[in-house]
């Protein structure tokens, strides 16, 4: 590079009428072009991993460490609600469609927090956004731990929702911008909230046998205080950029349009269409991490004990996320979400049309591990097909959105269980299973061109 600048410079300069005045703007020249080409190497610089210094890697390895808490505690927030669901119907005298008000109050939550994180994220950034989500979460889980009357007990799951709705979207687009490994730390990410919600129902089925079960909440209070001190100890209230630049990753591309970024990936449909399968895919997901234990009770006779099966589930939906990684990577992202999809309607026929109580539990676990790695594939495949400048904030929409389909879907289980009887759920369940799949047919395959 050094010899090209001066082999320039030496031409620039030659001449009998060389003008002093005339040669300043070749040099300013030279000047743009080293200044840039030094810019764009300290760039290459800081997004090699390998160029992190020990200090980076370190801060970088706890700030993982950070958000996977707060996914930590999104886990057991889903994996709560099961077991505790026969023993909320039973203390309140709560039929299937009323119970079921429950996710329609958290969908109301999740919804208003995803439109709310597209203008909270550009308005006050990263670090105290996320800190904002979980100490939503801490005034709901004081609101629930008191058992207060229904209609007051729901209201903590509005603000819970809206809480859940900013940490997921903050998460998912911080691990999604990271050039380390982004596509492991996705399925890690997303296996420590199956970790969370497979130790919550470990918890919530003794707790829903005791006569002060809304003291469950007083667990979900000190673990969302935990995290929400964690947040703030580790970001600081800091911008995305300026945590990412701690740990020596340069900034993300900016666009170029004169449209608001909220304008801009609203008119991506590529992003409906990953925000829809995500909605219907985390709906499948805790609608048989919440429904099956009443489903295992009612038609398979199964005790109070049922809701270990819940257990099973999230344990094998973590498991997935972890131990599948290496089948995505040889089969393709892609194509092995439709195989995935196929495997997980067959076993889902078999807990219907089976009736053993042991054969549908193991059956369950094991839609646990097929549907585990199908969220990090889809938050993968965002990142690869939008512009570089909106994957932040599409993520940020598509995981806050998404999350919505855990209260929408348990919320039409229950409405139609009312009116049928829980022995729906199954059916109900392959409908949906279908459906996604289509959506995710229609998903492009391919980056957008940038504009």
């Amino acid at each position: 590079m050094q010899t090209t600048i001066s082999e320039r410079h030496t031409v620039s300069a030659v001449g009998p009428h060389h003008n002093l005045k005339d040669s300043d703007k070749p040099n300013e020249r030279i000047e743009m072009r080293v200044e840039s080409s030094a810019s764009i190497s300290r760039a290459a610089s800081v997004s090699d991993p390998k160029a992190q210094t020990k200090r980076q890697r370190l801060r970088a390895r706890v700030q993982f460490a950070t958000v996977c808490g707060s996914m930590y505690l999104a886990g057991w927030n889903d994996g709560t609600t099961g077991p505790l669901l026969p023993r909320i119907q039973k203390v309140y005298g709560l039929n299937f469609a009323v119970a079921s008000l429950i996710f329609v109050f958290a969908c109301i939550g999740f919804l208003s927090g995803a439109f709310a994180n597209l203008y909270l994220d550009g308005r006050f950034g990263f670090g105290k956004v996320i800190v904002l989500g979980s100490v939503c979460q801490v005034i709901a889980y004081t609101v629930e731990a008191g058992a207060l009357p229904f209609p007051a007990f729901v209201l903590g799951y509005v603000i819970n929702g809206f809480g859940m709705a900013l940490q997921d979207a903050q998460s998912n687009g911080f691990v999604g911008s990271l050039k380390d490994n982004p596509e492991v730390k996705m399925g890690i990410l997303h296996a420590v909230y199956g970790a969370g919600a497979l130790s919550s129902p470990l918890v919530a089925t003794q707790f829903a046998q005791l006569p002060h079960w809304s003291f469950h909440y007083l667990c979900s209070l000190g673990i969302a205080f935990i995290n929400t001190v964690m947040l703030i100890a580790v970001f600081r209230l800091k911008t995305q950029d300026e945590c990412l630049a701690q740990i020596g990753q340069q900034a993300g591309e900016k666009g170029t349009s004169e449209k608001s970024q909220f304008s801009q990936i609203m008119r991506l449909r590529e992003v409906h269409f990953l925000a829809c399968f995500i909605l219907v895919l985390v709906g499948v997901e805790v609608t048989v991490g919440g429904w099956m234990v009443t489903y295992t009770i009612d038609v398979r006779g199964g005790g109070p004990s049922s809701g270990y099966i819940s257990s099973g589930f999230w344990g094998g939906l973590m498991t997935g996320r972890v131990v599948l990684l290496w089948v995505n990577k040889k089969v393709g992202e892609r194509r092995v979400l439709f195989i995935y999809s196929i495997l997980a309607i067959g076993l889902e026929l078999v807990v219907w049309l089976v009736p053993s109580l042991i054969g549908g539990g193991v059956a369950i676990s094991i839609v646990g591990v097929i549907l585990g790695p199908m969220y990090p594939i889809a938050m993968n495949h965002t990142v690869r097909i939008l512009p570089k400048w909106l994957v932040t904030g599409s993520i940020g929409w598509i995981a806050g959105f998404g999350q919505t389909g855990s209260a929408l879907l348990p919320f039409l289980t229950g409405a139609i269980a009312s009116k049928t009887g829980i022995k729906s759920l199954q059916p109900f369940l392959i409908s949906m299973m279908v459906f996604m799949t289509v959506i995710w047919a229609l998903v492009p395959r391919t980056a957008r061109r940038a504009e």
